[in-house]
C-alpha cells in the first residue's frame, strides 16, 4: 500500500528503500511550478535522524508494521514490561525503544505497541493522558491567567509547562501528540 504525500502528518510511520521512517517534523512549502514536502525523518530501527524533501503527490510505501494495543506493567532497570490485551501475552522491550515515550508512561497504562517484522519498534501514548504534578513553583489562590506559564515536573519524570495557577499534586491532562497542558483535572 502507498501513501501519498496529501497525507503526511507528524507521527505517521513510511517506509523508503525498504526502512521504516517515522515523520517527526514536516513543513508544505509552495514553489513557482510545484508545492513540496520538506519533512525530518526519525529510522524507526537505528533512531538516526534524516532530511528529506518529496514533491507534492509523491507516493511513498506504508510500512509492514502491526500494532497492538497493549498494558505497561512495570521496569525493571532499562526493560520496560507489556502486556497484551487479548492475548495476556507478556512481552519486554528495552528503553532505547520507548525514548521518547518514557517521562509520560505510568504503570497500568493503555499504550499502542508498534511491531516491525515480529520485533517492538516503538510506543504510542493515548492523545491525552492525566498525570499528577509532582513539583512546580507554588499557585496563587486568583491567578488564573492562562498566558503566563511556569515548567511542572510529573510524577512520571517528566516535564511540561502549566499556567501559574497550578500547584503541586494537581492532576493535570496533556496533549501528547504536542506536549502541552490542556486542563486542570478535577478531584
Amino acid at each position: 500500500m502507498q501513501i501519498s504525500t496529501s497525507d503526511f502528518r507528524k507521527g505517521l510511520r513510511i517506509e523508503i528503500d525498504g526502512t521504516p521512517y517515522k515523520i517527526v517534523d514536516m513543513v508544505h512549502i509552495q514553489q513557482k511550478r510545484r508545492a513540496v514536502i520538506k519533512t525530518k525523518l526519525k529510522n524507526i530501527l537505528s533512531g538516526s535522524i534524516a532530511e528529506r524533501t518529496f514533491l507534492s503527490g509523491e507516493k511513498v510505501d506504508k510500512p509492514d508494521l502491526e500494532e497492538k494495543e497493549m498494558e505497561f506493567l512495570y521496569r525493571d532497570g532499562d526493560t520496560y514490561y507489556f502486556m497484551d490485551k487479548e492475548t495476556f501475552e507478556q512481552i519486554s522491550i528495552d528503553s532505547k525503544v520507548l525514548e521518547d515515550v518514557i517521562p509520560f508512561m505510568k504503570e497500568n497504562e493503555q499504550m499502542t505497541v508498534q511491531f516491525y517484522n515480529g520485533s517492538p519498534i516503538s510506543a504510542d501514548l493515548p492523545q491525552f493522558i492525566e498525570l499528577e504534578i509532582a513539583e512546580t513553583d507554588p499557585g496563587f489562590k486568583g491567578d488564573t491567567v492562562t498566558t503566563s506559564f511556569k515548567p511542572a515536573k510529573l510524577v512520571t519524570g517528566g516535564q511540561v509547562m502549566v499556567p501559574l495557577f497550578i500547584s503541586t499534586g494537581d492532576v493535570i491532562k496533556i496533549n501528547v501528540d504536542e506536549l502541552r497542558y490542556v486542563e486542570r483535572v478535577k478531584k
